[in-house]
């Protein structure tokens, strides 16, 4: 019933509602752009946004590049881009000389396809951006460029780059960071499916830090990750470090499929990198795993699995030319896979030979060990980085694996549980399925139950905030506008069930 003392409630909620949002909607707009829609283009809105600005982009449509982003939101209110997919397919930027820069801070650009831009697909010079959700694809030049100078931390996830890069210098993916500008700033790539490189590195980055997570990574023109120093900056302003788990590596050509030091072009990154989890397909005729080039402070590898498609040894490190930042090598590893003869460093622990790992399907390209698979329950459950040497803040964990070889949106489809001790690679074999679903399905149980309990609960509170969330959704509202209101009406209506209480 809803009595006086209720509708006294919602109308001084009411109140403080419309007080609060004729303050709010003048900091935040959607505008939405498309065909039959206010605003014909994305450029049409670009000078216009504001801290807490989202555009929604519609689907099926291919929009004209060249897009400059140069207004800026804030850590707590970020400007968003965001496709709507329309008959299944996201919006497309098309063409220009960089078809999306994003030349601004605090911006999150979501479900939107990037393709054709005669210099980069995509500039980043931002910082703390995020592009999620998103394809970049078809660029002849470089397909995602981070810019020297301005940019900051940049995080890339469910993106899927291909069919871009040229020549040696130009890469489907090349970050860096601006150590004076943004001091700290993180590369992080995770769930993300780089593929079919038409030139360069699959992966280059410059960047203070890098996170490279649950990535599946394969058909790079060169190298498919390659992590170095700035160029052009002194090596003492910062050393560059490297986090990589739970990716996969597949080297379809015959050169190294990850670089870490310096391309020679600039200094060294005196850098730390921690390789964890990862499982490497090499191709026969493939050079060593990684080469260590000039500079870098210390590299541990743990829990990894190498395998040479068809057959044969590997060599993991190349070392002819690298110069330790500590005056010695600082070289760690516990419980990596290696086929039967291979070459692998001294100062590794429990390594494990055999003739093969076992994958439940390699020509499918599953890559979960099976049953019988020397890689279940055998890797390191907290392995631990060279004496002296701490890898700072790393994952300590996989929690995913990668997406074999697409884009899984969903990243609690690629959720990773381990049963019994972890298993070596980037897949656990009984963690995909059965163990997640019946951990899922006992949860689901829990909050039903919970559900269930407190049902006659919200029936009763659904009534007393009727009164206030009337006044929330009036005429002419937006949806967030109203559901800022039924919030705040809610939280009126408990605090006068205290006062009631109370009296």
């Amino acid at each position: 019933m809803v009595n006086g003392w209720t509708l006294r409630r919602g109308a001084v909620a009411c109140g403080f509602v419309a007080t609060l949002l004729v303050s709010s909607s003048a900091f935040a707009t959607t505008y939405q752009v498309g065909p039959g829609k206010p605003y014909a283009s994305v450029k049409a809105v670009a000078s216009l946004l504001k801290p807490g600005d989202v555009v929604e982009v519609s689907g099926d449509a291919t929009y004209a590049g060249d897009v400059k982003l140069t207004k800026s939101g804030t850590d707590s209110s970020k400007i968003t881009i965001r496709g709507v997919r329309v008959n299944g397919k996201r919006p497309v930027l098309s063409g220009g000389t960089n078809t999306l820069e994003v030349g601004a801070d605090h911006y999150v650009i979501e479900g939107i396809e990037v393709v054709g831009g005669s210099s980069r697909c995509v500039f980043h010079r931002g910082h703390d951006v995020t592009i999620r959700d998103t394809a970049v694809h078809d660029c002849p030049s470089h397909g995602i460029l981070g810019a020297m100078d301005g940019s900051g931390s940049l995080t890339l996830e469910y993106v899927e780059v291909y069919k871009a890069g040229a020549g040696d210098k130009r890469h489907p993916i090349y970050m860096d960071t601006d150590e004076h500008a943004h001091p700290g700033a993180v590369f992080r790539m995770q769930h993300c499916y780089v593929h079919d490189g038409l030139g360069g590195h699959a992966v280059k980055s410059r960047a203070e830090r890098n996170e490279i997570y649950y990535n599946w990574i394969e058909g790079a023109y060169y190298r498919e990750l390659e992590l170095v120093a700035p160029d052009g900056e002194a090596e003492d302003v910062a050393r560059e470090d490297g986090d990589i788990v739970g990716n996969v590596f597949r080297k379809t050509g015959t050169f190294y499929t990850v670089r870490i030091g310096s391309d020679a072009t600039g200094g060294s990154t005196n850098g730390r990198y921690r390789f964890v989890n990862n499982t490497f397909l090499l191709s026969q005729n493939a050079k060593p795993v990684v080469e260590i080039f000039w500079g870098i402070e210390s590299i541990e590898m743990h829990n990894n699995a190498f395998y040479r498609v068809g057959g044969g040894a590997v060599t993991i490190l190349k070392l002819t030319d690298v110069a330790w930042a500590a005056g010695k090598a600082v070289i760690g590893g516990q419980k990596n896979w290696v086929p039967q003869g291979s070459t692998v460093p001294a100062q590794w622990q429990g390594t494990i030979q055999g003739a093969s790992p076992k994958f439940v399907d390699l020509a499918a390209f599953d890559l979960r060990p099976a049953a019988d698979s020397p890689l279940r329950d055998a890797g390191a459950a907290v392995p631990s980085s060279p004496a002296g040497y701490p890898f700072p803040s790393p994952l300590a964990t996989p929690l995913f694996v990668p997406p074999a070889k697409k884009i899984v949106a969903d990243a609690g489809q690629l959720g990773r549980v381990a049963v019994g001790a972890i298993d070596i690679g980037a897949y656990e074999g009984a963690g995909l399925g059965g163990v997640k679903e019946e951990a899922g399905a006992e949860a689901e149980a829990e909050a039903e139950a919970g559900a269930e309990a407190e049902a006659g609960a919200e029936a009763d509170v659904a009534e007393e905030n009727a009164a206030g969330i009337a006044c929330a959704v009036g005429p002419g509202r937006s949806t967030d506008a109203a559901w800022i209101g039924g919030l705040l009406a809610g939280m009126a209506v408990l605090f006068g069930r205290r006062r009631a209480r109370e009296a």
